[in-house]
């Protein structure tokens, strides 16, 4: 498949950017509707949260599948059947009215969401040539940052002015959108979807994954709630985990064609970054939860202003990735990035933990940049890390570890800030 240039290729970026971080806004959006919500539909706050574990549990059993599903179905077939059930239960969300319904909906989201992010990637990366990757990945990279972060913003201004169901209906448009500019303008690879009788289906492997990861994903979402291993379901989902997630591991080394071929990360590279992208994962998602805590709760801040003032320092901050992404294509070493973006963050943090009750709206900023440039410098080099050393046929298999990997790195880190958080609040 020739690479893709000018329009082509501009769409191609276009339609992978905003699929992405429409998957990542996602993640983080609805956090600012749930009082909302358990009013409309007559629940508390503790089941509607619901709605955020069901999507959270749907894509991280998704995402280390895609590189087998794309094999199997097709890459192209599967990202555009993906765009469209996500657009789907996004509308069904917005019309659902009972907690069940929408706890459905949303799971059946996150299914379609979970290809999004890893896929998006790997049609990015196949659009440039091998020698500017690194502009590839900062492209992406700026959609990895800014996602989480507009979340809040988006889901704050909608609260603000409209209903929580336009949470959900705002999908749509762009749904539709980028499953057209998918339909019309990304290529399908050679051979793509046409040996899938070749391809045995490694039904136990899929079935530990998904018991394995589900419940992981239940005890970190959960568990603070639920007053942890005090709680009788915590303890039985942790143990079922564990053991689930053992058998898989054991599986995969063990048979030819492996759902997910975890002996990838027999290459150092791979095992490394997957290690470094975890605490990067814990750092993300972990600073864009406890700030909207301490905006909200201790601040008096509402919701949209939560989200507008941990925005704009980090799009100020955002746009280095292109020009890291520059300088890697040309041959810098990706070590530096790693090595100061970790040391502006550790910086972050260590401020943020001694901030006073009494400090202003402005006062942050310049907080902000620097965990937005930590976080751009510590991520760029990850994403191209990734898949750096394996052979192309393997690139959809090392993307999806990489960014589930990241993922559960923020489920752990907000689980650990989450009990932190109910402890010194109260």
């Amino acid at each position: 498949m020739a690479t893709p240039r000018g329009f082509a290729k501009a769409i191609i970026v276009i339609t992978t950017i905003t699929a992405a971080i429409m998957e990542l806004v996602d993640i983080s959006i609805v956090n600012v509707a749930l009082t909302d919500m358990s009013g409309s539909l007559g629940v508390n706050i503790e089941d509607v949260s619901w709605v955020i574990t069901a999507y959270a549990i749907a894509n991280v059993i998704i995402i280390p599948l895609t590189g087998f599903l794309a094999a199997y179905f097709g890459r192209k077939n599967y990202y555009l059947v993906s765009i469209i059930i996500f657009t789907i239960a996004s509308y069904m969300c917005g019309q659902s009215t009972g907690l069940v319904e929408l706890v459905i909906w949303r799971f059946i989201q996150g299914i379609g969401g979970g290809a999004l992010l890893s896929t998006s990637q790997s049609i990015l990366f196949d659009a440039f040539e091998p020698k500017d990757r690194g502009k590839a990945a900062g492209i992406f990279g700026m959609g990895i940052v800014i996602g989480p972060t507009l979340g809040p913003t988006i889901g704050g201004y909608i609260m603000q002015h409209f209903s929580w169901p336009l949470i959900f209906l705002i999908n749509v448009p762009i749904g539709i959108t980028a499953a057209v500019l998918t339909y019309f303008f990304i290529e399908k690879k050679e051979n793509e979807g046409k040996n899938k009788s070749d391809i045995k289906i490694d039904y136990t492997g899929i079935a530990l994954l998904a018991i394995g990861i589900s419940t992981l994903q239940f005890v970190l979402e959960r568990g603070e709630s639920e007053d942890w291993f005090s709680s009788e379901t915590i303890r039985i989902c942790s143990g079922v985990a564990a053991i689930a997630l053992i058998a898989f591991v054991w599986v995969e080394l063990k048979i030819k064609q492996p759902a997910v071929n975890i002996r990838l990360l027999d290459n150092r590279n791979l095992a490394f970054t997957t290690i470094f992208t975890f605490v990067a994962g814990i750092g993300l998602f972990t600073s864009v939860y406890v700030y909207p805590v301490l905006a909200q709760r201790v601040l008096g801040f509402t919701s949209y202003e939560t989200g507008v003032s941990l925005l704009a320092p980090t799009l100020a901050a955002v746009f280095a990735m292109p020009l890291m992404g520059i300088l890697m294509s040309k041959g810098a070493s990706p070590v530096p990035f790693v090595g100061i973006g970790f040391i502006l963050f550790s910086f972050y943090a260590f401020m943020s933990a001694n901030l006073s009750p009494d400090i202003g709206r402005g006062d942050l900023f310049f907080l902000f940049i620097i965990r937005a440039l930590g976080i751009a410098m510590c991520q760029l080099p990850l994403i191209t890390q990734a898949v750096a050393g394996l052979h192309p046929k393997d690139y959809a298999t090392g993307i999806g570890l990489n960014n589930m990997i990241r993922q559960l790195g923020g489920a752990f880190g907000i689980a650990i800030a989450n009990n932190y958080v109910a402890k010194q609040y109260a």
